[in-house]
């Protein structure tokens, strides 16, 4: 059963590839995507690494939890699930609030 996990601090270079290959030295990677920030295009400094068993998942963190990337230390662990996203703009008003001024 593959495993996901976080990989965070990471160097603004880092691409999908340069992770792949990195996290490749554990095992099989089945997926490493670095989170790209929509408006301007540049990385999050964040990104996601699935390998294809606990085991691989687990020497991963062994080996690159603390690990220096490109000059950065980067943190490695289990992903959490995601949380559902709750719609709606909240009540501090917005666009359509009714508040008076």
């Amino acid at each position: 059963m593959s495993k996901k996990l976080y990989v965070g601090n990471l160097p603004y270079s880092a691409t999908d590839q340069s992770l792949a290959d990195a996290f490749a030295e554990c095992g099989n990677v089945e997926s490493a995507k670095v989170i790209m920030d929509r408006e301007t295009g540049r990385s999050k400094g964040f990104a996601f690494v699935e390998m294809s068993t606990s085991e691989e998942a687990a020497e991963s963190i062994k080996r690159f939890n603390g690990a220096q990337l490109d000059g950065r230390a980067v943190t490695v662990n289990e992903a959490k699930p995601q949380e559902p996203r709750t719609g709606g703009g909240g009540s501090r008003g917005g666009y359509n609030s009714r508040r008076s001024y």
